[in-house]
């Protein structure tokens, strides 16, 4: 009997058209076989912050064990969850693995932790922002072209990376969400005043596709971290909507599975119940809103791709119960605690010995004032790895913690 296999939607006419892409700050000659946004993927695979992430931390610090997800990992299922729902959706699916593969660029070493660290260190300059430090990343600090610094990303892309989470303004111009209280960070402003990626408007529908994958990846596979890790058990996760009847059904059909085939189907099942609920939310929502190009996507004034209301329900509940039981565990808390310091140690350091930093850091940092110097060695302790920054710890430090 022949398999049924669910073909591709066709290119829809709400989704991003390479062939009408707004181009590059710095014109180049397209491609002869492959359209922008996938070059602009290809350029994004190959840079120096995308390997780099190979050794970053999600949640677990890299050298706890070979099994948990890295900043890499995670990044490649967020890509493969934003393509199976770009391909659903009749998206583009290049700009949406782009945006997926660039999402976490910025993020320091030791994950959110050192993200706060960063911020707190780098406060009197505007503190520091993960998706400011992305796009400086892909517009200034990638060094890979002879004509440009930076990746030189299409226009698409770059706005998809810093509004997928929404737009940054308001229409009569005033910082929103996360942003309200102390305002666009000084990598985005800086670049917008040059490259207007209309910060009022919402993002493209690949950009919020990559967004929400992002949310799904998380979901599923800090749950299957937190398991292999011993914080909690499987048990627990029966207190939480639609998880219970998973794993019933599960144990229904395989009642004697092991824990690691039970955790992996509880994943699997997951994962699959979270991409129908966002297709199924997204396409009503397309429906009642109707648009007819990615410019009507920007401008309806409410993001369209999206959770269903009982799913948006799961996931929420699932969130929260991961930031009780993993993200706040004592274990992780005391090598994040530890991470940190390390982070702090580092930025007093070299702002005190600025002839510790690289060559080409120093030289660069001490061409400006106080402020250049300090943002420089914000940048350069963002693009450190975990295993790079215990290492330079050590080599400038008498005691470095071992983060275990």
């Amino acid at each position: 009997m022949p398999v049924s296999v669910e073909m591709p939607a066709a290119r829809m006419p709400y989704a991003c058209d390479p062939a009408l892409s707004r181009g590059r700050l710095h014109p180049e000659a397209p491609s002869r076989t492959r359209s922008p946004f996938r070059r602009d993927c290809d350029r994004v695979i190959h840079s120096t912050a995308f390997r780099r992430l190979q050794y970053k931390t999600q949640v677990f610090v890299v050298h706890e064990g070979d099994h948990y997800r890295t900043r890499l990992t995670h990044t490649l299922e967020v890509a493969q969850i934003a393509r199976a729902l770009a391909r659903q959706l009749g998206l583009d699916e290049d700009l949406t693995e782009t945006l997926a593969l660039a999402h976490d660029l910025g993020h320091p070493p030791y994950g959110h932790a050192g993200e706060s660290a960063l911020d707190e260190c780098l406060r009197e300059v505007g503190g520091f922002d993960h998706n400011a430090q992305t796009l400086r990343i892909l517009t200034s600090l990638e060094h890979r072209y002879p004509d440009f610094d930076g990746l030189n990303l299409t226009w698409e892309t770059l706005e998809g990376v810093v509004k997928h989470n929404g737009p940054l303004l308001d229409r009569s111009g005033r910082p929103v969400g996360r942003y309200r209280s102390a305002g666009i960070p000084v990598g985005i402003a800086d670049y917008v005043a040059q490259h207007d990626l209309q910060l009022a408007a919402h993002a493209s529908l690949e950009a919020q596709v990559a967004a929400i994958a992002d949310d799904i990846a998380y979901d599923a596979h800090d749950i299957d971290d937190g398991l292999r890790a011993g914080l909690f058990q499987i048990e627990d996760l029966k207190a939480l909507p639609t998880l219970a009847g998973m794993i019933a059904a599960i144990d229904r059909r395989w009642p004697v599975l092991d824990p690691h085939r039970r955790a992996a189907e509880l994943v699997r099942e997951l994962i699959s119940y979270l991409i129908g609920a966002v297709v199924e939310e997204t396409e009503r929502r397309l429906q009642a809103t109707r648009p007819q190009s990615a410019d009507d996507v920007r401008q309806a004034g409410r993001t369209l791709a999206a959770f269903s209301d009982d799913a948006a329900l799961t996931e929420k509940a699932i969130k929260t119960f991961l930031f009780e039981k993993m993200y706040r565990h004592p274990r992780v808390v005391g090598v994040m605690n530890d991470a940190a310091s390390i982070l702090r140690d580092l930025f007093a350091r070299y702002r005190a010995v600025p002839e510790e930093l690289p060559a080409e850091w120093r030289t660069a940092a001490l061409e400006g004032d106080d402020g250049a110097l300090l943002r420089q060695i914000g940048n350069f302790i963002a693009g450190m790895t975990d295993r790079f920054a215990l290492m330079e710890h050590a080599r400038l430090f008498d005691s470095t913690p071992e983060l275990r």
